[in-house]
């Protein structure tokens, strides 16, 4: 029986919320002290920037090809059972990364991480079954910031915790380990199950990717998945290297991972904050004005990434990386008004949960290219970034070159 609306949707959300900033903490932890764990395992400078885009690829591999199947086995099976897999393999991920020694250990642990993925959806769902309609917009906004906020703590905690404490990187990643385990008990004993309205009936790869045809049959959809797919392949690309930009300022020595924090932490959150004045921005002039408006910021910012240092430091850094992050998080919002208005309401669900299929293959595609361009210098991902964002705008300019068929927010 499908799980009627009342005030259980209250802990719901504040469970799935916690959980997901958990994993949003720890997975930020991966990118922005990767560099130091490398350095850390001995792989050599001339190594390690190729290393750390190829690193990062692995770990959406595994994830991709399993993103139809989460949500149809969490409607088939359990829900509750999907989301606590995903913070159990959260706590193997983490342990991995603090006992490794050698860098197959540290690509076998980041690989791991794909079998993490797919959580996100079904949390979505489930808030979406119990939260009352009047309140279902600004619920999932609620918990929309959740995983920014976990991407912001995660540098931040890591630099308290390694330059105030003088803790190791194997001890972040230990106490991120921890951190998933309490987050899965915290979803078994304190969450119901949340059954959807239609169980599906059939075989489950059947289903799944019965869903993958239906929805890319949509122009529509696969129009805005082609553009999200772009901004983040763009963000793939350089994502990793921002915190060798940053060691580039700031040295190897005490003070880097605040400087991470510093940098990493602060855009995050920005970005988290100034999503809903993007959305507010969408609804008043549309959505794809904001979108191509977000596509050129983006690319400006991500340009000057790996130049601002020479100008202004960490501060102007800094700054950048927070227009950038507002810009990435403006490119999020709109999509899903985009999906919201473009999408027929049948297929709407469907395409939520394969959302993130074109950010799975743009997060192994972008890293590899990433670390094939480094070698032609530190600033090379970060320019070729921006003129991916520049395509992304030019498609968006294109497709939607003719008048929305909505009036107001399209």
């Amino acid at each position: 029986m499908p799980t009627p609306p009342s005030r259980s949707w209250i802990p719901l959300v504040a469970v799935f919320w916690v959980t997901s900033m958990v994993e949003g903490l720890g997975v930020s932890q991966v990118f922005a002290l990767l560099p130091s764990q490398l350095t850390a395992i001995g792989v050599p400078d001339a190594d390690r920037l190729s290393f750390i885009g190829l690193f990062t690829s692995l770990l959406f591999v595994l994830g991709m090809p399993l993103v139809p199947l989460w949500g149809v086995w969490a409607d088939k099976y359990s829900r509750k059972a999907i989301i606590v897999r995903s913070a159990i393999v959260e706590a193997v991920v983490f342990i991995g990364m603090a006992l490794a020694v050698e860098p197959w250990q540290v690509a076998v642990s980041i690989l791991l991480i794909g079998f993490q993925l797919g959580n996100t959806g079904v949390m979505l769902a489930g808030i979406r079954d119990v939260t009352p309609r009047a309140r279902l917009g600004t619920v999932i906004a609620i918990f929309g910031a959740s995983g920014p906020v976990g991407f912001a703590a995660g540098p931040t905690l890591a630099g308290i915790l390694i330059d105030g404490l003088g803790w190791s990187v194997s001890g972040v990643f230990a106490v991120s380990a921890a951190l998933s385990v309490g987050t899965a008990l915290l979803v078994l004993f304190g969450t119901r199950e949340v059954r959807p309205e239609i169980v599906p009936e059939g075989r489950a790869i059947t289903l799944a990717f019965g869903a993958v045809r239906g929805v890319l049959s949509d122009r529509a959809v696969r129009g805005i998945f082609l553009i999200f797919g772009t901004a983040f392949l763009a963000n793939q690309m350089a994502r990793p290297y921002l915190p060798v930009v940053v060691e580039g300022i700031v040295g190897r020595g005490p003070g880097l991972a605040s400087g991470i924090a510093l940098v990493a932490g602060t855009a995050a959150l920005a970005g988290a904050l100034l999503s809903p004045i993007a959305g507010a921005l969408g609804d008043r002039i549309g959505f794809r004005p904001v979108l191509v408006g977000a596509l050129l910021g983006g690319a400006i910012a991500i340009g000057l990434m790996p130049i601002a240092p020479n100008f202004g430091g960490l501060p102007l850094l800094a700054l950048v990386a927070v227009a950038f992050a507002a810009c990435t998080s403006a490119v999020s919002a709109m999509v899903f008004g985009l999906l919201a208005t473009d999408v027929p309401a049948a297929r709407r669900s469907q395409t939520l949960n394969l959302v993130y299929l074109p950010l799975y293959a743009a997060g192994i595609l972008g890293p590899v290219v990433g670390s094939q361009v480094v070698q032609l210098g530190l600033p090379a991902p970060f320019f070729v970034g921006a003129a991916v964002f520049l395509i992304g705008a030019l498609i968006v300019l294109r497709r939607y070159s003719r008048p929305a068929p909505e009036a107001v927010g399209g």
